[in-house]
């Protein structure tokens, strides 16, 4: 039976649906990066160790990801609106407990159980604001909805920081209070009566299982890796047969299932395989420097947390000025030719952070972000558009959870791999660097010469020396990676011109065939 058809909103009704539900989008997304820059201070407060504190991110991530993809069997057995607006209360609950949590377990928890309520959200915004549109402004509809996906991880550690410095931490958890509350009574008030259907399917626990197995396997491992030395270590060793097995075993179940808890015929598809996997190769190594460079500007080149976000920030300018007009044309160009566009702007403003030295301006790193602005304006929009090319209706809350949830996941792999990276490469570039330090080195004399003249003792000297070292190592180092995202992402460029051209307005593929 297909799906009941709504006709499209019009006037302030359509723009207070587009507001409500992007706004949701804002406050979930928001969560995925505002915490990052109040990590220490947390567990300063809750007596316990920053590793033991970035546990308040993984938990939101693990339990968001594991969600999303169950979006399309909750909104069979609920319904579209009910699942998104219970899941905004929810949130905003939830939000409410972490704020007022006092130790690190009941913190987990609460984390753990908005990632949960959170996970439907935005495929649910997604396939909520396309059926407010006529077909001719789908691409409008992506757009917008997307400006909000784009600026929210930028928005997190600027707001997170300051909310941190200024006030306090529980903060970053009561602002989604305002925001959540709002989201909820205009979705509710512009979309009352156009429910989907529900119908009564048995759920797939052994599907779940595997699902919630495999993906909490996978990112403890990542998570705990560097601190027990990778495969030197039984527990990982342990944890990576866990993910394999319960993974292989998740691919056999799901494909042989007759309701499985995620829907892998959706691959069957050119365009939603290819679209797929360029969005989650290009937001992981997008998410890994994303993560990484706060890090990096706040332990080697001496920015407060504030200021780390405040540098990042400007890549949401001309994400938010060029959206709306790349909404307008999406139907007349092809997608593919935006999103090579995007691949390439992420390539050059990667390349030019390659060449930062001890040295750079803050202007110079802000300037990247302002040019990356380019990209993330066609990135997402053209890589949705491409994705959901010729779905059926009742598919696309069931291929936007699965896109969303891969690219979520990715998302989190990077940031831990990334890391991993970063401090691998800074102790063989030290080794490098070490080579030279030496009693006969011009350069080494010169610096021990000049801090004895200061003051220092020789043992000061040495210190602070090693400290230099360390320093320029970990700035070679992030450099090596900004050349590997770079020759990634031009990469990602090929990759996605195996999909299939996207024609504005032919009819959707018939199910489980090649769309």
């Amino acid at each position: 039976m297909p799906p009941p058809s709504f006709p499209p909103l019009t006037g302030s009704r359509l723009v207070l649906a587009t507001v409500a539900l992007s706004l949701a989008t804002f406050m979930n997304v928001l969560d995925t990066t505002i915490a990052n820059v109040a990590l220490t201070t947390i567990a300063g407060d809750l007596g316990v160790s920053v590793s033991q504190g970035t546990w308040i991110i993984t938990s939101f991530g693990v339990s968001n990801a594991i969600a999303v993809p169950l979006t399309g069997w909750l909104v069979g057995r609920v319904g579209q609106l009910r699942l998104f607006l219970s899941a905004v209360v929810l949130f905003v609950v939830l939000s409410l407990l972490c704020g007022l949590a006092t130790n690190l377990e009941s913190l987990l928890l609460f984390r753990c159980l908005q990632g949960l309520v959170a996970g439907p959200m935005v495929p649910l915004s997604q396939a909520l604001l396309l059926q407010c549109y006529p077909k001719a402004k789908a691409g409008m509809a992506i757009a917008l909805w997307s400006m909000t996906t784009t600026v929210a991880p930028v928005m997190g550690p600027v707001l997170g920081g300051w909310l941190t410095d200024n006030v306090s931490w529980p903060w970053i958890f009561y602002i989604n209070l305002p925001i959540g509350l709002v989201a909820a009574w205009f979705t509710y008030a512009t979309l009352k009566g156009r429910e989907s259907e529900t119908k009564k399917l048995p759920i797939d626990t052994i599907g779940l299982s595997l699902l919630v197995l495999w993906v909490g396997a996978t990112q403890i491992m990542l998570d705990k890796g560097k601190e027990l030395d990778w495969f030197n270590s039984t527990t990982i060793v342990v944890l990576a047969i866990v993910a394999v097995v319960a993974f292989t075993f998740f691919l056999i179940w799901e494909l042989t299932e007759k309701h499985p808890i995620v829907d892998l015929t959706l691959f069957k598809g050119r365009n939603f395989t290819t679209g797929t996997i360029a969005i989650t190769l290009g937001y992981a190594v997008f998410f890994g420097n994303l993560v990484l460079i706060p890090m990096w500007l706040q332990s080697v080149m001496g920015y407060t947390a504030t200021w780390a976000g405040l540098v990042t920030a400007p890549i949401g300018l001309f994400s938010i000025l060029l959206s709306p007009v790349i909404g307008r044309t999406i139907h007349k160009v092809d997608p593919r030719l935006f999103a090579t566009f995007a691949f390439f702007v992420f390539a050059l403003c990667s390349f030019w952070r390659g060449t930062f030295s001890p040295d750079v301006a803050m202007w110079d790193i802000a300037a990247t972000h302002l040019v990356q602005g380019f990209a993330m304006a066609t990135f997402f929009i053209a890589l949705t558009t491409v994705i959901l090319s010729g779905l059926e209706q009742q598919r696309i809350p069931a291929a936007s959870g699965l896109y969303n949830f891969m690219r979520i996941m990715a998302g989190s792999f990077a940031a831990s791999v990334w890391t991993t990276l970063w401090d691998n490469g800074s102790t063989r570039h030290h080794a490098y660097l070490t080579e030279s330090v030496t009693a006969y080195s011009e350069p080494t004399t010169r610096f021990v010469a000049q801090t004895q003249a200061m003051g220092f003792t020789a043992a000061q000297s040495d210190r602070l020396l090693d400290g230099e070292v360390m320093r320029q190592s970990l700035i070679l180092s992030i450099n090596d990676l900004f050349w590997l995202s770079g020759l990634l992402f031009l990469g990602l460029m090929g990759l996605i011109w195996l999909s299939r051209p996207v024609r504005q307005g032919t009819p959707p593929a018939k199910t489980g065939g090649e769309r």
